[in-house]
């Protein structure tokens, strides 16, 4: 049996529940990793201070985001926000450094479609930002 492609599935609100509490066990698990993280880092440099300044810095991160995006209730954002979560984990354990990688595009430096407009320009920019750093021009 084929099933049309505009047939609206109903969920029931046990489904719609179970989503929530799989989505909220999900955030808290990251936030727990995020401070297991910051308790057992270690900066590449290996010096006291640079340690505590990046253990510091993941906490704070991660109190900030967290508190700003404790209210959200729309399911794609909410699963963006896992995404860039887990994104900027793997890379902070990659590359062994808590900060986001920054990206680096030459003003200018991308194509438009049409025309060569600076607003098409920050246009291009935004949708080109990589998923780890979606929110770290709005709390920096």
């Amino acid at each position: 049996m084929r099933h049309s492609p505009n047939l609206l599935i109903y969920r029931s609100p046990k489904h719609t529940q179970w989503r929530k509490k799989a989505t909220r066990q999900e955030v808290l698990g990251l936030y727990r990793r995020i401070f297991r993280l910051a308790r057992k880092w270690q900066a590449a440099s290996g010096q006291m201070e640079d340690t505590i300044k990046e253990k510091q810095y993941i906490l704070n991160e991660a109190r900030t985001l967290f508190q700003k995006n404790k209210n959200l209730t729309d399911a794609d954002l909410i699963k963006q926000c896992i995404d860039e979560c887990t994104a900027r984990i793997e890379i902070g354990l990659h590359y062994q450094i808590p900060y986001p990688r920054p990206i680096h595009l030459p003003p200018m430096g991308l194509t438009p479609l049409q025309g060569r407009g600076l607003r098409s320009q920050e246009k291009l920019r935004k949708l080109s930002k990589p998923v780890y750093l979606k929110s770290h021009d709005e709390i920096s």
